[in-house]
């Protein structure tokens, strides 16, 4: 089985801003992706997240409590199974060509982009995600 981080976790990943930040903020489907966090922590796995889905992580995190709390934040979250990947021009070139064809952000397309690099399932709860369906597999918050 392929998957986004290793065969021991299941074939998804917190790859997408929106479940992250639903995490920090006890939002609907916290739980969910609590429940993944701590599977990836007992299997010593790492999830993934685009670097581009990071920078919206942490500016809807500045706009929610105000910048001085980023580097707590940000010092909490780093402390998660989580690995912040970095953009290159191969997973540039998947976003857009999923930008141009369905009506959905940038960085939403990077979050599929590496969803569709790493053969992994999308978990959200973002709506434009449903753009992807039935092709992708998303798992919904």
């Amino acid at each position: 089985m392929t998957t986004f981080c290793d065969p021991i976790l299941p074939k998804h990943c917190l790859n997408n801003s929106y479940a992250l930040l639903a995490f920090l903020f006890q939002e609907k489907g916290h739980e969910k992706v609590s429940a993944l966090l701590e599977k990836a922590a007992e299997t010593d796995q790492l999830l993934l997240i685009s670097a581009a889905n990071w920078a919206e992580v942490r500016y809807m995190v500045e706009r929610k409590v105000g910048p001085g709390r980023w580097a707590e934040t940000r010092q909490k979250v780093l402390a998660l199974p989580i690995e912040v990947i970095p953009t290159d021009q191969a997973m540039a070139e998947i976003a857009g060509e999923i930008k141009a064809a369905k009506k959905m952000s940038l960085v939403a397309c990077f979050a599929a982009a590496l969803a569709k690099q790493r053969n992994g399932e999308i978990c959200t709860g973002d709506p434009e995600f449903r753009a992807l369906e039935p092709e992708w597999k998303i798992v919904w918050l």
